[in-house]
C-alpha cells in the first residue's frame, strides 16, 4: 500500500514562527502524501485572556464555553489554518485548509455532562472521519490542512481535542494507505520524568504507559495524546511516533530513531 503521513503539529512550534517556518519547509520535501493536523491552544488561551475570557483545561481537555468556542474557531479554523495554508503554498505545496463541518469531512457529538461540564466540546465516534472525502482531495493532490474545529451536522460548531482529531483521521485512512501517524511537539518525546528532559522513553508499550499515567509521570495534554494514538493503532494504523519537531527528516525517511515509538 502507498505510505500516507498524518502529521499533528502543535505546542510552541506553532507559537515560534522560525520553528514553524523551518518545519513546513521540510514538510514540503516530503514525496508521499501527507494530512497536516494543528492544534493553536497557546494561542487560543492568549487571546481569550486578552478578551477576558478565562480559561480552563481539564487534562489537556479544554472547557469549551460559548465564548470560548468563538476564539477557538477564529485561531484554529482562521487564522493559523490559513496561515498554514499559506506558509505550504509559498514552498509549492497545493494545501487546503479544513475544518469538520467542511465537505462534512469530521462530524462530532456534543460531550454529555458527566461530573465535568466541557460545553462545546465534541467528541469522535467511530465513522466520524469520512475518509473517502480526504482520499478524494489526496487523489486530486491536494494536501489537507486540518483544524480541530468539528460540527454536529445541525448546525452547531464543536471544539474537537485536536489529537484525538489526528488519531481519528489516521484510523478512517488506514484502509486506503499504509499510514503513520506522527505527533509533533517541543519535547524530544514522552518523558518518564516530565521535569527530565534527558528521560526519553525510546519504545513505550501499552502496559508501561498505563503504569506511568497511574503513577501521575505521564499527565495533562500527553493523556489524550496516548490513549488515542495507542486506540489508532489497534484500528490498523501501522506505526505512531511523538518527537520533537526539528526530527521530522529523521522520522520521516526513516534514517535513525528518534523520540518515542508507540508499541502495541
Amino acid at each position: 500500500m502507498k505510505a500516507l503521513h498524518i502529521i499533528k503539529i502543535g505546542g510552541k512550534v506553532i507559537d515560534s514562527d522560525t520553528d514553524l517556518k523551518r518545519f513546513l519547509g521540510q514538510l514540503a520535501s516530503l514525496s508521499s502524501p501527507f494530512i497536516l493536523i494543528h492544534g493553536g491552544g497557546q494561542m487560543a488561551t492568549r487571546l481569550a485572556e486578552q478578551m477576558g475570557i478565562p480559561q480552563q483545561l481539564v487534562e489537556g481537555r479544554r472547557i469549551t464555553d460559548e465564548s470560548t468556542l468563538k476564539v477557538a474557531t477564529m485561531v484554529y479554523a482562521g487564522l493559523i489554518n490559513k496561515q498554514l495554508v499559506a506558509s505550504l503554498q509559498a514552498q509549492g505545496v497545493d494545501a487546503i485548509g479544513l475544518s469538520g463541518a467542511d465537505m462534512n469531512c469530521v462530524s462530532a457529538t456534543l460531550r454529555q455532562k458527566g461530573g465535568i461540564d466541557y460545553g462545546f466540546a465534541g467528541d469522535l465516534n467511530p465513522g466520524s472521519v469520512n475518509g473517502q472525502k480526504f482520499q478524494a482531495l489526496l487523489e486530486q493532490g491536494f494536501i489537507p490542512v486540518v483544524c480541530a474545529i468539528t460540527h454536529d451536522g445541525k448546525g452547531q460548531l464543536l471544539n474537537t481535542n485536536a489529537d484525538t482529531l489526528a488519531s481519528s483521521i489516521a484510523s478512517a485512512m488506514s484502509p486506503y494507505y499504509s499510514v503513520q501517524l506522527n505527533y509533533f511537539f517541543e519535547k524530544q518525546g514522552v518523558l518518564r520524568d516530565a521535569g527530565d528532559e534527558r528521560s526519553i522513553i525510546p519504545v513505550l508499550g501499552k502496559e508501561e504507559y498505563l503504569h506511568l499515567k497511574n503513577t501521575g509521570s505521564i499527565h495533562s495534554g500527553m493523556i489524550p495524546k496516548l490513549d488515542n494514538a495507542f486506540r489508532a493503532m489497534q484500528d490498523g494504523v501501522s506505526r505512531v511516533i511523538i518527537a520533537d519537531a526539528q526530527a521530522l527528516p529523521h522520522i520521516i525517511q526513516n534514517t535513525t530513531h528518534h523520540g518515542t515509538e508507540l508499541s502495541c
